[in-house]
């Protein structure tokens, strides 16, 4: 007679009582369906776009206030630059007396390169990565970066430009995010709690390129000839209301926007404007700003 144990041991087969499985018999794992797959997939695609939108911060961040400054330099290299009405800062200039230098945004390219006789010159740029490429660019021609924006809320550069008694200020009124050619009410308070008379100045070429952009960024050509042109100062009362500030900042609107056109048709056949002898810059004529 056969044991029920011996039975029971002997339907087991010997590599499952040894704990041992054949690769034959070894448990297979469900296979990831399309979806799993796909959703890996695209887990990875997002981790690489990641470290490549990081790796091209880093890269703009250090390559791009070098590209910049030597773009500006060679380009205006090539250029023939004139000036109208240098007589209207310089008298600012020889009083030691610091002032604002407003111009668009879309003509900030070339204002490097206008003349400055001033002690200092502080840029406000936004602190955003732009700005900080241009901040960075600005600071290889000598001049100093405020991080910061016109519209005074957020204004984080305001008490340092209030505070740089001694320097001049440079700023576009309409950045960094505009609207277009609309001066903000951040610069008219500015100028108010600093005590500082606002000039304005633009820029153009002979042969220019206006990019679709919100600021209609102006490009100048190689070998053009390029104009400053500047305007006269405006006074803002420091007991001014706020009346008096709306009316400044109109007022310097409207002053910029009739700079700027009277430099784009400068050029213009017959000449709209002719300047006292000395008032041309060449190429390499005078210390830019």
């Amino acid at each position: 007679m056969i044991r029920i144990s011996n039975l029971k041991y002997s339907a087991i087969p010997a590599y499952r009582q040894a704990g041992e499985f054949p690769a034959c018999a070894k448990p297979r794992l469900p296979k990831p369906c399309a979806a799993s797959r796909r959703f890996a997939k695209a887990g990875e695609i997002r981790i690489g776009n990641t470290m490549f939108k990081a790796l091209k911060k880093k890269l703009v961040a250090r390559l791009g206030p070098w590209f910049a400054y030597w773009t500006i330099r060679i380009l205006a290299c090539t250029l023939r630059f004139e000036e109208v009405d240098p007589d209207i800062p310089r008298q600012f200039w020889q009083k030691g007396t610091p002032i604002i230098i407003a111009f668009w945004h879309g003509r900030l390219m070339m204002m490097p390169m206008a003349s400055y006789g001033g002690k200092k010159l502080s840029f406000l740029v936004s602190p955003h990565r732009d700005g900080q490429v241009v901040g960075g660019a600005l600071k290889r021609f000598g001049f100093h970066a405020i991080l910061g924006s016109t519209n005074r809320k957020g204004f984080s550069g305001f008490k340092q430009m209030i505070n740089a008694q001694e320097s001049d200020i440079a700023i576009v009124p309409d950045g960094p995010r505009g609207p277009c050619r609309q001066v903000q009410i951040g610069v008219i308070e500015l100028a108010k709690l600093a005590g500082k008379a606002i000039l304005p100045i633009s820029f153009s070429a002979s042969r220019r390129k206006l990019f679709n952009t919100w600021d209609q960024f102006l490009l100048p050509y190689p070998f053009s000839k390029g104009v400053f042109i500047w305007g006269e100062p405006i006074e803002v009362d420091q007991d001014g209301d706020r009346t008096h500030l709306k009316e400044k900042r109109t007022l310097l609107e409207n002053r910029l926007n009739e700079l700027t056109e009277r430099a784009d048709h400068y050029f213009d056949s017959p000449h709209p404007l002719s300047l006292p002898q000395g008032e041309r810059r060449g190429r390499f004529d005078s210390q830019p700003m």
